[in-house]
């Protein structure tokens, strides 16, 4: 065959695409299928935003429509919102639930505040801490008590229930599910609602943490006293998971058609329709818009892999993602990025993964591999992707949400 220019040109950009691809090869993260869990050092903060909150001399009506709808009047927008509005249909999609379990929940205030700032402290998050102190003292919570939040559940002087609704947060963190004897005190003075509530309050805010974190969200400028405090060391303490996959609800789905997921969280309406995010990444988000629905699936089951949450999994090889149907190869992710068979730019998509889940950010050097194939635009997708899908997977194992008749199960954990 007789190469013309375009050939040519075409087999030189291919070239560069590979020769960039080598020099970023992906973060590994040792040779285990599973990365280490989350919580066996302090977060590490980024000391400069990887995307710049949104000037105000370039926000159209269509921002400050979000800034109308989601903020008090008169309470101009911070570091995090001002990032988000990037992509308008973003906060639309992170903001709803958030608004949802910071005002509407059916918790007491006091108790969502206890849950979002030690959802915080454990991610490493100064920005959400800052921007919740004052709600926390508002709610009741003594500048001594925010303090001994940092130190969690078993520090002196916590009302029983409540330090149990800080273990629940610790192990979903750590775990990525509760145990029963946690679980069962929760039930005890909780109906199936207050449950949920609490479960996605720690579960939204983890999410929006792994965003904030990622992106390089830098901390608003704030009193001393409102800061995230350092001087607290780091220790996250809890018992290992119980088991793997639940073999029965804990909340019974609503009868009827349709799948186990929607009709478990029809239970309660109200956080039912506040749950959105998802929508985003399987809908509006630019992987699947731009030929990359292959990459939203494998952060997505990466994702379901390391939390063990059966449900996201199944639904994402099969009905919801399709990934088996459009040939990613399903038993390779649960090995890893250090696998044999991935091409370099899907092993750091791998990595990107694994470095959220265990360090709750993501390192310079696998954001960077990345950015050699996507704009600003894909690094947010990619992130509220594997951020939004870590928050599912809390939630579904918090609930014991099995997975569909006939769906794949999850494949067996390899010996650590």
């Amino acid at each position: 065959m007789r190469l013309t220019f375009p050939h040519i040109l075409h087999a030189r950009q291919l070239i560069g695409v590979s020769l960039i691809l080598l020099a970023f090869p992906p973060a590994r993260l040792g040779s285990e299928a599973l990365p280490d869990r989350p919580g066996g050092s302090r977060p590490v903060a980024l000391t400069k935003p990887r995307i710049s909150p949104l000037p105000e001399a370039q926000w159209t009506d269509e921002h400050k429509q979000r800034i109308a709808k989601f903020l008090p009047a008169g309470v101009r927008p911070g570091n995090s919102f001002r990032t988000l509005l990037n992509v308008p249909d973003l906060v639309d999609r992170t903001m709803t639930l958030y608004n949802y379990v910071t005002q509407g929940s059916s918790l007491a205030p006091r108790i969502r505040e206890l849950l979002i700032l030690r959802t915080a402290w454990l991610h490493g998050s100064d920005v959400i801490w800052r921007e919740r102190v004052a709600f926390a003292r508002q709610s009741g919570l003594t500048d001594d008590e925010i303090r001994k939040i940092a130190r969690g559940p078993g520090a002196a002087g916590w009302d029983p229930f409540e330090a149990n609704l800080l273990r629940m947060a610790d192990q979903l963190f750590r775990n990525s599910f509760v145990n029963d004897s946690v679980y069962n005190v929760m039930t005890a003075r909780y109906d199936t609602c207050n449950v949920m509530d609490a479960g996605m309050t720690v579960a939204d805010v983890a999410s929006l943490a792994l965003l904030y974190n990622t992106l390089g969200v830098q901390p608003d400028d704030v009193a001393a006293t409102d800061r995230m405090p350092r001087d607290i060391a780091y220790r996250v303490d809890v018992p290992a998971r119980e088991t793997i996959t639940l073999k029965a609800p804990r909340a019974v789905p609503l009868p009827g058609p349709g799948a186990n997921n929607p009709r478990t969280f029809n239970l309660c309406p109200q956080l039912a329709q506040a749950r959105n995010g998802s929508g985003y990444v399987n809908q509006i988000s630019m992987l699947g818009k731009t030929g990359r629905a292959r990459h939203r699936e494998l952060l997505i089951l990466r994702v379901g892999w390391n939390s063990q949450s059966e449900y996201e999994w199944s639904e994402h090889v099969g009905p919801v993602g399709g990934a088996r149907k459009m040939g990613v190869p399903i038993e390779r992710i649960t090995m890893g990025p250090d696998a044999p068979g991935w091409d370099p730019f899907e092993a750091s998509l791998l990595g990107f993964v694994d470095e959220m889940y265990r360090d709750s950010v993501v390192s310079d050097r696998t954001w960077n591999a990345l950015k050699q194939q996507y704009d600003d635009r894909l690094m947010i997708d990619a992130t509220i992707t594997a951020a939004n899908y870590r928050m599912v997977s809390m939630a579904l194992n918090l609930l014991g949400v099995q997975s569909n008749p006939g769906e794949e199960k999850l494949p067996a954990m390899p010996t650590r």
